[in-house]
């Protein structure tokens, strides 16, 4: 069976340097807001191109602390309206609706799955504040179209980069291309650790200082209380972890590309819409695919032994927790939803596996199958 991702196998791949350096947070006795910590947010920060990296406990805590401070520093006030994607994981809207901020919702281009930079003007009322993109899949969604619309309605520019550790727009990474950036490292992610963790960039020195506060039950100062916080913190254990893994991001990317390339080379079925991305910009988090008969289509690869996901099954507009949403009209959205399927795709996949996997799909050809 290929699996869909092996975290065992993940992790192995750099297994001695992981366990040294969780052996050395053990037997160093400091299990919080240690050195570790202090070392991943300095190599972080570096990598990223920003000036400060606050860690914190995952990525819906990254993005909502980073609300949560602008809201403290005045820039946000309850009620405000933020523009986001409208297919993304629904972490991102979590994090609007958690610090009583109003979601607009707006279509994706359906090419690359990320915010249709076309729509976003139109969607921007006098209560609209903020613009949160999202990297979707891995790959980067900032423009300079995105730039110049939130200049000229001086809007707070927003990244969510759970997906895209080390993608890049020019010569600048996602997560310094905005005002600030939100950023996981769950354990599947590109950059992921044990566990849950999370961090904040940003080049903004009172919203480092602020989110950092928040994170630390609202505190600057030990018994010092200036805001009404939360725990929400890295622990040295994922931080040196995590500081490992960085180290090799770039070539773990690398291979994620050739793989990806080689799947739009060698995947040949008109039943299967592919990821429009022959230049390779994404860091492909994730594989995806569109085909009208997803379901068949992910039964057949489970026959021939590959194991898929769903990224995502039901859009944010459709769960029960926004209900009130359930009348909005949202078809792109809704179509990705209802076609989208996952491939295998991780650094350590062997290209005989990659080959399996590229044939299995070429191979799919069901008696009632339509283009998606």
């Amino acid at each position: 069976m290929i699996e869909y991702l092996n975290l065992k196998r993940m992790t192995a791949m750099h297994a001695d340097e992981i366990a040294q350096a969780v052996t050395g947070v053990v037997n160093g006795g400091r299990y919080l807001q240690g050195d570790a910590t202090r070392e991943f947010e300095h190599d972080y920060a570096q990598y990223i191109g920003t000036r400060h990296c606050i860690g914190c406990g995952n990525g819906l805590d990254a993005l909502t602390l980073i609300l949560r401070a602008y809201i403290e520093l005045g820039r946000l006030a309850e009620g405000d309206e933020v523009i986001v994607p409208a297919n993304t994981y629904i972490a991102s809207i979590l994090a609007v609706t958690e610090n009583r901020l109003k979601p607009i919702l707006v279509e994706p281009d359906i090419t690359t799955y990320n915010i249709d930079a076309n729509l976003i003007e139109q969607a921007i009322t006098p209560r609209t504040r903020a613009v949160l993109i999202v990297h979707l899949y891995g790959r980067c969604a900032y423009s300079p179209q995105i730039a110049a619309i939130c200049r000229r309605h001086g809007l707070l520019l927003i990244e969510d980069n759970a997906q895209a550790h080390g993608c890049r727009f020019g010569d600048a990474h996602t997560g310094a291309l905005g005002d600030a950036a939100g950023h996981s490292f769950y354990p599947g992610k590109n950059l992921g650790a044990l566990g849950d963790a999370g961090a904040v960039t940003t080049d903004d020195d009172r919203l480092a200082a602020t989110v950092r506060a928040i994170a630390n039950y609202g505190s600057h100062k030990k018994y010092v209380f200036d805001y009404c916080g939360r725990n929400s913190r890295i622990d040295e254990i994922q931080a040196a972890v995590l500081r490992v893994k960085l180290r090799y991001l770039d070539r773990d990317n690398q291979r994620r590309k050739d793989i990806a390339s080689y799947y739009l080379d060698h995947i040949h079925n008109t039943l299967v819409a592919l990821p429009a991305d022959r230049n390779n910009d994404s860091v492909w988090h994730i594989f995806p695919i569109r085909c009208n008969d997803r379901d068949a289509l992910a039964l057949h690869l489970l026959q021939r032994g590959i194991q898929t996901l769903i990224h995502y099954p039901i859009a944010p507009h459709r769960q029960r927790c926004y209900l009130a949403w359930s009348h909005l009209s949202l078809p792109i959205t809704e179509q990705i939803h209802a076609q989208e399927l996952s491939l295998p795709l991780a650094p350590y996949l062997s290209d005989e596996e990659c080959r399996q996997v590229a044939e299995a799909v070429s191979d799919y050809s069901p008696s009632n199958g339509n283009r998606p």
